[in-house]
Formats: C-alpha cells, structure tokens, sequence
C-alpha cells in the first residue's frame, strides 16, 4: 500500500485520540503506520527536502487540519487529545474524514478562508514589487 494521504490519516488519527488520553505526534505516528501496516522503507521514506519522513509530514498537516475544526485539541507542544466535538463526529460513525468533511465546521471554514486569502494577498504584493 502506497504511503497515505493526510486526508486518508484524518480518521484513523481521531479514533486513536478516542480515548481522551493526551498523546504525542510520536505516538500518532506509530499508531498511522501499524493502521496502514507501512513497510520500514515506507516509514523512512523522505520528502523532496531530505528533512523529514513523509509519513510524518502527513500525520502532521491531519492532525492540524482536525485542530482547525476543532476536533482535536493541542495541548502542549507536540501533544494533543480528542474535545467533545472529535467524540461526537466519531459517534456519526462517519465513512471518512476529509477537507469535504471537515468544511461542516465553522473554525475549518473560517481557516481555509483565511488560508485562501493569504494566497490571495502574496499573489499581490509580488505582482506590485514586480509593477504588474
């Protein structure tokens, strides 16, 4: 199985912080790889910058776009644990957690939102410096 996609770790992420237990990303991440039964190859596996497993990378940004939405809670450095609104999506029981998923949620919206228009902002200040 190729090295999943941070939305595809979005779910499994959650249903291991089901336990209201505070958890490290270190922890997580071990927990993603058992899930997907990554081979040792696909857990060393590097971005293109050399700096950091993919698998990593990808926990990463799932257990961010799940703070965003509130589902998860940082509660220190490099820890995290499931809020009320995590427990509930999980008694949904829903098929998956993806982007299409997590836009029910007003914080998430209001990320990606101010996501976007950052984008929008850099792309005009480049085009001012370059006298677009």
């Amino acid at each position: 199985m190729p090295i999943p996609n941070y939305q595809q770790i979005m779910f499994p992420l959650l249903i291991f912080a089901e336990d209201k237990n505070e958890h490290s990303i270190r922890e997580a991440i071990d927990y993603v790889c058992d899930h997907f039964n990554l081979s040792d190859v696909e857990k060393r596996d590097l971005l293109p910058s050399g700096k950091q497993p993919v698998i990593n990378n990808r926990t990463g940004w799932a257990k961010t776009y799940l703070k965003k939405a509130g589902l998860l809670e940082f509660t220190k450095r490099s820890y995290f644990k499931i809020t009320d609104k995590g427990l509930e999506v999980l008694k949904e029981n829903p098929d998956k957690i993806d982007v299409k998923y997590l836009e029910r949620f007003p914080d998430f919206l209001e990320f990606k939102t101010l996501k976007r228009g950052e984008k929008r902002n850099q792309v005009k200040k480049i085009s001012k410096l370059r006298g677009n």
